[in-house]
């Protein structure tokens, strides 16, 4: 241990640094709900505040549900700089602040302000806690952490003026996150919007005229069925069968099978695939060669008339309007094949069609810098709270 540290439940830390129990830095409360059998309790006036409302961006920006000033009044009320802490469910750990006077639901634990400490430091030293607090909760079947073991957790305090100091620094890369997140949220609705105009031939590309075509898209693509498998053709290797939990990142191990498929029933790195059930959309395979399961479909593209990026791209705009009009988000959509190949679309010249396809991948490979961007802002951030809050790194 080096000179000037010392050793504490919670680790390594500076020696004029002190440990102390949430419960002895603050009032910590939970929230409640007001009866749901009056729906004059809820209206549009008050944040009424659920682990959904909280996500990853440091301030409460919204919530699902707003209460009635009458709600309101038979809440426990939050003032603004309160700490915000999910106890309870899958969620346990995600934290954020009030930026206005609010109230919550009984599955958050609150953190009141104080000006014995900074909130923002709070904030930040809770949140890099979330993993430890989070496994008090064990393994039940509904996890929680009550207010009294919320409580006894310790964080690491340094005085006010580092506090604050740490605070600053890690508030500027979130005010950077952010700016970021609005800058990729500003870039998709231009996409969104680029596509809109583009498929449907309301702007057209300089040096491009003629009539569009109708076309039945059975008549220039064919969708390739894929397989369902039985627990005995799953293999530990040979093969990758890809399933929707590889497309979408909810899992990326893969099955394998040996068995032997006809060739189009195989999809190389560049392949067009749709999820045509529950999780549903195109996208472009970037793996090895594999199979594919039954709630996907092989898009094979006539090179004559069908360019692949187009199609891809018109794929997404269909996939994004039957989205936007489904009561489920999109999450219980389904296409049968017969209908997708009954479905009709218009469409340019192949050259158009690529000229098309160029210009809204140009806007993909620009979202997916900008996203990389915020990915690495996001790890930069995550290494410097752990070298901030625990005083690895003291700033002057």
């Amino acid at each position: 241990m080096k000179p000037g540290y010392k050793q504490t439940e919670v680790g390594v830390i500076p020696e004029e640094w002190e440990v102390k129990p949430l419960r002895d830095l603050a009032t910590i409360a939970t929230g409640n709900t007001p009866p749901t059998s009056d729906p004059t309790n809820y209206g549009d006036e008050f944040p009424f505040v659920g682990p959904v409302d909280i996500g990853d961006s440091k301030f409460i920006s919204r919530t699902e549900k707003m209460l009635s000033k009458k709600g309101f009044a038979m809440s426990r009320r939050f003032p603004e700089g309160s700490i915000l802490f999910v106890c309870i469910g899958s969620t346990i750990g995600k934290c954020g602040i009030a930026p206005v006077e609010l109230t919550s639901n009984q599955q958050i634990n609150v953190i009141f302000p104080s000006a014995t400490f900074s909130v923002d430091f709070l904030f930040y030293s809770v949140c890099a806690a979330a993993p430890r607090i989070k496994r008090q909760a064990g393994e039940q079947a509904v996890p929680i952490v009550n207010k009294s073991q919320f409580a006894e957790n310790v964080v690491a305090l340094p005085p006010l003026p580092e506090q604050r100091a740490i605070a600053e620094a890690l508030s500027d890369m979130d005010g950077l996150l952010a700016a970021l997140d609005r800058l990729i949220a500003k870039k998709r609705d231009l996409k969104q919007a680029a596509m809109q105009q583009l498929l449907t031939g309301q702007t057209r590309l300089p040096g491009f005229h003629g009539e569009w075509s109708s076309k039945k898209l059975g008549d220039i693509a064919s969708l390739i069925n894929g397989r369902a498998y039985a627990l005995h053709e799953w293999e530990s290797s040979g093969t990758p069968v890809i399933r929707l939990q590889n497309l979408t990142g909810r899992g990326e191990d893969f099955y394998y099978s040996n068995l032997t498929l006809p060739e189009r029933q195989y999809c190389e790195h560049g392949d067009l695939l749709f999820m045509w059930s529950a999780t549903f959309g195109p996208i472009i395979w970037r793996g090895p060669k594999a199979i594919f399961h039954y709630h996907i479909w092989k898009v094979l593209c006539h090179e004559e008339c069908l360019d692949k990026g187009y199609f891809f791209h018109f794929l997404t705009d269909v996939t994004e309007r039957l989205r936007g009009s489904s009561t489920s988000g999109g999450t219980m959509l389904h296409l049968t094949k017969s209908g997708m190949e009954s479905m009709t679309m218009v469409v340019p010249s192949y050259l158009e069609q690529n000229a098309i396809a160029e210009v809204l991948s140009d806007m993909d490979a620009e979202l997916a810098s900008l996203e990389q961007r915020r990915e690495k802002t996001r790890a930069l951030k995550q290494g410097m709270m752990q070298e901030l809050l625990t005083g690895r790194v003291r700033l002057a």
